[in-house]
């Protein structure tokens, strides 16, 4: 694998060819697919004599340049291309091929999902169908037929509007699909099975009728409304804030259940995850039905944020996923509750995105080379592009904001563009200079920001000093611009100064006059800026309290816990201030939702993030320790509001609902620490009565921690119940995997031979062998066997799927941080994985980044 050869965003060379359209003609089988490609093709540079196709893992039929078939001297076939020599300024070219969906265990191409044939082409997966120019700057109509087994295979769908059905003979059957709107072959899809369907209607701004269609495993229909429901809202939405109408007369999503991916954006006919699809009150969390409502929301978008305008290149990528994940995140706020979507957004960032930023794989979210582009579909590139997006709207206002995106959609569409023609817009119409701010495109790791405050005479002084960390390479990274909201408060939490600030020194000075008294500084409101805020002195019992800023709230009440638990792992008393501070929000009467993330103790995560040199066990002591004395302390109250909000038999779905639930488990979970017979018997009895998913997980999960002996019997009470039902079986594997009780890895290990188990499915392995590689207690066992483990795993999971293998190996990241005992295993089964024959490119990058750069 050290051949393996990096792809550097400085050697981009414009495409030499364009295809004007490009007819395709699918005959599927059930051992293989025959694909008729027929391309018009213009020479762009003129100067060149040949075109080089890319193409993997095909077998080759035929090859027509114009009306000759070619003999195999006029082409080569070699090294992932296919090269056809000495071709005029202007051809056709139709190309015969054969595939193999029903083996393709990679999920890229054309693949089967159980019974279904079905497409993922992002990034490269369009050349394992068909010889092809895949890259994303190459932008083509496309017709499709799509010709099948009528009796097996009634649905046939492609990209674009249906224009013609064909009754072959021998009980086969076509459709053909033709999408009016040039884009790349990473867009394209194709879908066929037997499938159920939910339909629906929308009636677009300017009058258009659009068919819409939601496909899944038959039997499966009833749980396709919720995901109706959140498709027409995001419509709505998106002609509203952004004043974007969908463009063809149909929309179609199909549900599968083996998906690299969470969903798949496809002009007109989206393949998602069936995670991100399938729900009723039965089977799915509240978790579950937000996910869903984000998820449809985003590949809608993609709509004009990725497919009316796509990217150049895939170092582009953020230019469509930063800015449609900021879009989703911003049409959950609105639908739901704008607070509690501020702050997941901001943990998923920090669980996920801090972590890289702060490993060997740290990248800028537009990087300047890759080995495997499938590695690049990162937190950093999704969440801080999103967090950059959101930056600019701080910066411009959220008029200008809009006066730009209306710019940007104006010139660009039907365009590939790069990331500085988004910026372009962004500061033309609005007439801020973003120069300074484009540094966040380019540089890695998570700045922090000290903070030092001085009063005299009425005189406040800010000191702000930037820390920006050193690239992976060493590479010293220069000072940030960006916004920072910011507030004054007086000792009555009067805010007597709100500003946002521009940072963009390395220290600089900020003051403010006029003040009657010493105020307490509220920084960094709303998260205005994905950065870490280090103060010499805090406030955080009065911010907790009072401050009217739910993020700061909330900021203060995770910080204040943070300082309690460091405490207690140096071998101090738990802080009685932060007991008190954490009874005051337990007796105050705001959002149900809002609170239960105010009550939250910090992750593991995010202690473990804090440490120089980690160790996870005095981390779980601390959280243990205090999680008790807080549920001791407080009992009575916890038990009141766990009674109050508990409701067996309601499971609605509204945000007041969702909220009860959240606060009575949140408690619940508290008190569980307790370990008593009286609230074991309650967390039984939840499991027992209550209808929703949400409260039976919460159950189940409590029992696995604390009852060995009540969980195996609810458990087996689930299993049995749902052992037909993948999307549930997820959640039962994961709660067996995250378990922090003793023998789990032996556990997991006897998982892998339950029939309800396929490492073959994505989905499956995520929920029992990725969430054991997150399970820190049990993957950094001091004896190495969870290391062990999961480097198995990697190097077989490899030679079926490599992009599942590739994500397991993140699990590593945190190598460098590591003592030294668990720093020296790990990296015997890295140097073990790395050295295996036949590995993938996608894991290799991940491994050989984090072995050469651990200092």
């Amino acid at each position: 694998m050290s051949e393996v050869k990096s792809i550097y965003l400085k050697d981009y060379k414009k495409p030499e060819f364009a295809i004007k359209d490009v007819s395709l003609v699918f005959d599927l089988y059930e051992e293989e697919a025959i694909v008729t490609n027929v391309m018009n093709i213009v020479k762009v540079d003129e100067s060149v004599s040949d075109i080089e196709l890319d193409s993997v893992d095909l077998e080759l039929l035929e090859l027509w340049l114009n009306d000759l078939q070619l003999k195999n001297t006029r082409y080569a076939y070699a090294e992932e291309k296919l090269k056809i020599f000495n071709v005029p300024n202007e051809f056709t070219l139709k190309i015969k091929n054969k595939i193999f969906p029903s083996t393709n265990t990679e999920l890229e191409g054309l693949y089967k999902s159980g019974t279904i044939f079905c497409t993922q082409n992002e990034p490269e997966g369009f050349r394992r169908i068909t010889p092809y120019l895949d890259r994303p700057d190459v932008m083509s109509i496309f017709t499709t037929t799509v010709i099948a087994e009528k009796s097996k295979y009634p649905i046939l769908l492609s990209n674009g509007n249906k224009v013609q059905c064909h009754d072959n003979s021998n009980q086969r059957h076509g459709v053909t699909w033709l999408d009016p709107h040039p884009k790349p072959s990473y867009l394209f899809a194709l879908v066929a099975g037997d499938l159920g369907c939910v339909n629906d209607e929308f009636i677009t701004a300017g009058g258009e009728h659009v068919e819409l269609n939601i496909y899944c495993d038959l039997g499966n229909e009833s749980k396709c409304f919720h995901a109706m429901k959140s498709l027409k809202e995001a419509m709505v939405w998106d002609e509203e804030k952004y004043g974007r109408e969908y463009d063809l007369e149909i929309y179609n999503i199909v549900a599968v259940d083996s998906f690299n991916m969470g969903a798949m954006e496809n002009k007109g006919l989206n393949v998602f995850n069936s995670t991100y699809v399938l729900a009723d009150k039965d089977t799915a969390t509240d978790a579950n039905f937000m996910g869903i409502q984000s998820v449809i929301a985003h590949e809608y978008f993609h709509n004009w944020t990725g497919n009316r305008i796509t990217c150049r290149d895939w170092f582009q990528l953020t230019l469509k996923e930063g800015l449609t994940v900021f879009r989703d995140q911003c049409f959950s706020a609105d639908l739901n509750s704008r607070e509690v979507q501020r702050i997941e957004d901001v943990k998923s960032l920090r669980e996920r995105q801090f972590v890289e930023d702060a490993s060997p794989t740290a990248h800028p979210i537009q990087p300047d080379s890759y080995m495997s582009i499938n590695n690049f579909y990162t937190a950093t590139v999704y969440e801080k592009g999103a967090e950059i997006i959101r930056m600019i709207h701080t910066l411009l206002g959220a008029q200008n904001y809009r006066k730009a995106t209306d710019l940007y959609f104006e010139t660009f569409d039907g365009q590939a563009v790069r990331t500085d023609d988004f910026l372009w817009a962004m500061s033309t119409a609005s007439g801020v200079d973003l120069s300074a701010f484009e540094l966040w495109y380019h540089q890695s790791g998570t700045p922090t920001l000290k903070v030092k405050e001085n009063y005299e005479n009425g005189e406040y002084k800010l000191t702000l000093s930037q820390v920006v960390p050193h690239a992976v390479d060493d590479t010293k990274q220069k000072t940030y611009f960006f916004p920072l909201k910011m507030a004054l408060l007086d000792e009555n939490a009067k805010e007597v100064v709100e500003e946002t600030l521009i940072v963009s020194q390395e220290e600089e000075v900020f003051t403010f006059k006029g003040l009657n008294s010493k105020p307490v500084l509220s920084i960094n409101r709303d998260f205005s800026a994905p950065v870490i805020i280090e103060q010499e002195k805090n406030d955080y019992a009065f911010l907790m309290k009072h401050d009217k800023n739910s993020f700061i709230k909330y900021e203060s009440a995770q910080s204040f816990a943070v300082l309690t638990l460091e405490s207690m792992m140096k071998g101090e008393e738990i802080k009685q201030e932060f007991t008190e501070a954490y009874g005051y929000i337990l007796d105050l009467d705001i959002d149900l939702s809002y609170k239960a993330l105010l009550l939250e103790l910090p992750s593991v995560s995010t202690l473990m993030q804090r440490q120089k040199v980690v160790d996870f066990e005095p981390i779980y002591e601390a959280k243990e320790k205090l999680q008790k004395h807080l549920a001791t302390e407080y009992k009575d109250k916890l038990l009141e509001i766990y009674n109050k909000f508990h409701m067996p038999s309601n499971d609605d779905i509204e945000s007041e609902n969702i909220g009860k639930r959240a606060i009575k488990n949140r408690c619940l979970k508290l008190l569980s620490a307790l370990e008593s017979d009286e609230i074991t018997q309650k967390v039984k009895k939840q499991y027992e009565e209550s209808l929703t998913m949400t409260d039976r997980i919460v159950a189940l999960d409590i029992l696995e921690n604390t009852h060995a002996g009540l969980a195996e019997a609810e458990l087996t009470d689930f299993y049995k119940k749902y052992k037909k039902d993948t999307l549930v079986m997820n959640k039962y594997f994961s709660i067996l995997s995250a378990s922090e009780r003793e023998g789990t890895l032996q556990r997991v290990k006897a998982l892998q031979n339950d029939a309800a188990y396929d490492k073959k499915v994505p989905n499956l392995v995520r929920s029992l062998i990725g969430v054991f590689a997150r399970n820190y207690k049990h993957f950094h066992a001091k004896d190495g066997s969870g290391y062990s483990f999961i480097a198995d795993k990697i190097i077989e999971i490899d030679k079926i799927n490599p992009q599942i293998a590739s994500g397991l190996a993140g699990a590593f990241k945190i190598y460098k941080h590591l003592n030294s005992v668990n720093k020296r295993m790990m990296k015997a089964e890295l140097e073990r994985v790395v050295s295996t024959h036949s590995l993938s490119k996608n894991s290799f990058e991940i491994i050989s980044k984090i072995l050469k750069n651990n200092n």
